[in-house]
């Protein structure tokens, strides 16, 4: 799925939606960004040496879980985090770099689900996490 379609699941507009296409494969989700290096997160992160923020990263997981929950995501729900566990960087991710961002749903008590997910620059894990959300709204 495309940008268009992303953005019929998640509510995120603007400089917030950090994913520009995603897929299911067997109940994973697959979703790539391609950091072009004017984001608003690298113009002090680090001036002269830009590196993704290790919150960004996260974020970028926590949306590629929620490509999975298409249908539970209708108009008026909106996924928030809940939490996050084992939180690693392994390695800088920069401009330039296209990001793959893999996530699985565990388990699931809606309205909350615990996820764990991976963010791999070239095939090379660049982060991990476990994670959690709930879906609010209407």
């Amino acid at each position: 799925m495309g940008r268009d379609e992303i953005m019929k699941i998640l509510p995120h507009r603007d400089n917030m939606l950090l994913i520009d296409e995603g897929e299911n494969i067997d109940g994973e989700a697959v979703c790539r960004y391609f950091v072009r290096g004017d984001e608003f997160f690298l113009k002090g992160h680090f001036p002269g040496n830009p590196i993704v923020p290790g919150v960004i990263l996260c974020e970028i997981m926590a949306q590629s879980a929620c490509v999975l929950m298409g249908r539970e995501l209708t108009e008026g729900k909106i996924p928030v985090y809940t939490g996050m566990d084992k939180v690693r960087f392994r390695h800088p991710v920069r401009p330039g770099d296209m990001i793959e961002a893999r996530s699985r749903i565990k388990r699931a008590k809606p309205p909350f689900y615990f996820c764990e997910g991976q963010i791999m620059v070239d095939g090379k894990i660049c982060a991990s996490a476990q994670f959690s959300f709930a879906v609010t709204g209407e």
